[in-house]
């Protein structure tokens, strides 16, 4: 494992609202509400140790990793209504720390179909937001169970 980085500010903060931390076979991951503005169901599952590549994991850990994101898919696509797409991302050209950004989109998203990173396609719909926003809780509720469904499996 490779410790903490002073300059990453993902090793030095949760990176967002903390949803749910854990730790399987030593490996420890986190889920956290990224909060980006207009796009309410936005969540990032970041690794714990500083590595950058999902190929620095061993075979159990990069599992472990993949069975994370999955539990986080899951408990977005039950969100009423369900998204039209659960974009999956791990860029990390900014922040070169293993981190999958997770984001329920909709049509009625101001960037849909673009991605969230490019320019807006339609001004923001603050009552959609606001039901997504909603529904928050619930999902996040779907997503600690699923995560710790993993950790007693």
């Amino acid at each position: 494992m490779t410790t903490a980085r002073s300059d990453c500010p993902l090793c030095q903060t949760d990176g967002g609202r903390l949803v749910w931390q854990g730790a399987r076979g030593g490996a420890l991951l986190r889920v956290i509400h990224a909060e980006e503005t207009g796009f309410p169901a936005f969540y990032r599952v970041v690794w714990g140790a500083h590595v950058a590549e999902l190929s620095d994991l061993s075979e159990a850990e990069r599992q472990w990793c993949m069975d994370a994101v999955m539990a986080v898919e899951l408990a977005l696509r039950g969100m009423q209504p369900a998204p039209g797409k659960i974009n999956l991302a791990t860029l990390g050209n900014m922040v070169p720390h293993l981190h999958w950004h997770m984001i329920a989109r909709y049509a009625e998203d101001s960037h849909f179909p673009a991605p969230v990173w490019a320019t807006a396609q339609r001004p923001r719909d603050a009552q959609h937001e606001a039901a997504l926003n909603a529904q928050l809780p619930a999902a996040e509720a779907r997503m600690q169970a699923a995560l710790e469904r993993l950790l007693a499996a």
